[in-house]
């Protein structure tokens, strides 16, 4: 009984020894004969915007069955398209757009900084072609770490999406927020 205790727990060291070894091995040759790839991935990116798509004021079609819209998706209630019209959830058309009866580049949740109580809103305002040189000013201030994600960002619906989505620095404690307009398409939810 004893010996076939010893020899199993051998083999089991053994097993588990020759797969560490075989990974070392794999490791440090991997390690000393592939050469690192230079990649510029990790360098700051310039923001170079010159295709961008920004919504124009004359850029609504009357007829709104003859698009295929997108929408900010997340809203339990309330969806924002990619032409700033807002509408509830049951109010979406076929294909994905609000109807253009419905109310467009609402500002109402919003303060004067630009943050807004719902996340539709922020969307539906930031998406006013008026507020096309601020959001320039902001692409321009961008930090590093935002570089990145908007060198991926093709157009202004986009660019609310990603900067109406609340920040680290609105949280006061897990989902605790600060104050209630924590969505901001601007800067103004940095903390002083």
């Amino acid at each position: 009984m004893w010996r076939a205790f010893f020899f199993s727990f051998i083999r089991r060291k053994i097993v588990l020894s020759v797969i560490f070894g075989c990974s070392l091995t794999y490791c440090i040759v991997s390690f000393l004969l592939i050469p690192p790839r230079r990649s510029d991935s990790w360098r700051p990116t310039k923001l170079d915007h010159s295709s961008f798509v920004w919504t124009s004021a004359d850029s609504d079609q009357n007829s709104s069955l003859s698009i295929n819209c997108r929408n900010s998706v997340q809203g339990k209630e309330f969806v924002a398209d990619d032409r700033g019209y807002i509408c509830h959830r049951g109010n979406l058309l076929v294909n994905n757009c609000c109807g253009t009866t419905e109310t467009r580049y609402m500002c109402d949740t919003c303060n004067e900084d630009g943050c807004c109580t719902l996340y539709e809103h922020c969307v539906s305002c930031c998406l006013d072609p008026n507020k096309r040189k601020l959001l320039q000013t902001v692409l321009g201030k961008a930090s590093e770490t935002f570089r990145v994600l908007f060198s991926v960002i093709n157009n202004h619906f986009e660019l609310c999406l990603a900067k109406c989505r609340t920040s680290s620095q609105s949280v006061k404690h897990e989902n605790t927020y600060l104050k209630p307009n924590k969505h901001c398409y601007t800067t103004a939810d940095k903390v002083p």
